[in-house]
């Protein structure tokens, strides 16, 4: 076979051979094309009838069963307003001081030779005790040289009482005209008797000049106090205006009370008009301890740059010198409560249940809240005092309702009245007003 042939046969062959396989592939990609068409159908009719089975269950669904919740009622406490005549205490702070404090300071010169063991930081001296003496010595010479000056002009003056007794009884036996009337005074000798009497008087006082500056070598305590420093020690020597010490006073304390001028009109204060006034008042050191006391005068002038009025307390034995009590220490701050003179018709509520914008809630006759508009005084402490916005038989809530509004329904916990509120406070004072009394 020639090669031409061979080729022929080849390529007939080989067109042959691959015709075949190309059909089979034509088949098999018909095949992949029907079946996926097939399997979306089914997928659709499962689809379908899932949709009609739930619209069947949906439609044949039972109704809905309804709830009604009702919101929770609030419960609270009522207080029934009371008009009443009240007194309004007044609060106020300050400084203890004492009502004398004396510097100690020596008239005469020497050295000191004598120390009372009470003359000390915190002695407590009698009046008229002595606290130091200083060496007499020289003083009592002094009062020597004075005393028997006296003696010398009382003998001169003695001397000169008779002369003068003998000249008038000369002049009664032989009368006589004088040229004055100044003559006929140096013919009795009464220049000279007046001299003498002077001189005796000088005498005498510089006596006393002398008992008073030998008395003036013992420093005395002014009055009963407690020596506040002292300055010298025994062996010094001292001259005249040397401060030896400080004593304040302990009969009885005073305090310096700042008033607003605001809260004057609460209180019933001594002045030129009405002296006889003395409130009361309660004052407390930081620990808690209580002391009465009484407002007996103001200081009668506002400050200019506070617009105060400071209003003085007394306190008295404040160290319990007299009854053994707790000691008000000088220098101590103290708060005050100062009692008020009474004002009619006024409603006290405790402070806590009034909000901002100074409203209460007070309840209506259908058992709902509504808000109340109230004026007040300007006080402190528990309880405010209501003078407009509120009438005898309100009934005024209690309870801090922080969500409450206007219309809420509650119910009634418990009842009281705004008098019941001020026994309560008043008893409190009264206990702490007991408790300084027992002190």
């Amino acid at each position: 076979m020639t090669p031409c042939a061979r080729i022929l046969c080849v390529r007939v062959s080989f067109q042959t051979a691959t015709k075949k396989p190309l059909g089979a592939i034509t088949q098999l990609e018909n095949i992949s094309v029907l079946k996926p068409s097939k399997q979306v159908l089914q997928s659709a009719i499962v689809i379908v009838v899932a949709i009609v089975i739930a619209g069947v269950f949906f439609a044949l669904r039972p109704p809905p069963e309804t709830v009604t919740i009702e919101p929770p009622t609030l419960t609270i406490d009522l207080a029934v307003a009371e008009k009443q005549t009240l007194s309004i205490a007044v609060s106020s702070q300050g400084t203890v001081q004492p009502r004398t404090e004396t510097i100690l300071i020596t008239e005469v010169s020497g050295k000191i030779i004598e120390l009372s063991p009470q003359f000390q930081s915190g002695g407590l001296v009698e009046k008229d005790e002595v606290l130091l003496s200083i060496d007499p010595r020289n003083y009592e010479v002094e009062v020597k040289r004075a005393e028997a000056n006296v003696a010398t002009a009382f003998s001169n003056l003695v001397q000169e009482k008779g002369r003068a007794a003998v000249a008038r009884q000369d002049i009664k036996k032989y009368p006589r005209k004088y040229a004055s009337k100044e003559a006929h005074y140096l013919a009795l000798r009464l220049p000279q008797l007046k001299e003498a009497q002077a001189r005796l008087d000088s005498a005498k006082a510089d006596l006393e000049h002398a008992n008073n500056n030998l008395d003036r070598t013992k420093i005395r305590a002014p009055y009963r106090g407690i020596i506040k420093a002292r300055s010298v020690d025994l062996g010094q020597f001292v001259g005249s205006g040397t401060q030896l010490g400080q004593v304040f006073a302990v009969d009885f304390a005073e305090v310096r009370l700042p008033i607003p001028a605001d809260r004057l009109n609460y209180l019933d204060l001594p002045d030129s008009h009405n002296k006889e006034s003395a409130p009361s008042v309660i004052v407390e050191n930081e620990l808690g301890a209580k002391w009465q006391g009484t407002i007996v005068r103001t200081e009668g002038v506002l400050d200019e740059r506070s617009r105060v009025l400071f209003a003085v307390a007394k306190v008295d034995d404040p160290y319990g010198v007299e009854n053994g009590r707790d000691a008000l220490l000088m220098g101590s701050f103290i708060k005050a409560q100062i009692g008020g003179k009474r004002i009619d018709n006024l409603i006290a509520i405790p402070r806590y249940i009034l909000r901002t914008g100074n409203k209460v809630w007070v309840l209506d006759e259908q058992q709902r809240l509504r808000n109340r508009d109230v004026k007040i005084l300007h006080t402190e402490g528990k309880l405010v005092y209501v003078y407009e916005g509120l009438n005898d038989g309100d009934r005024i809530c209690l309870s801090t309702i922080p969500n409450a509004v206007a219309g809420t329904k509650v119910n009634v916990n418990a009842t009281t009245s705004t008098s019941a509120l001020v026994n309560a406070n008043a008893d409190h004072i009264a206990d702490a007003s007991t408790e300084t009394n027992a002190l």
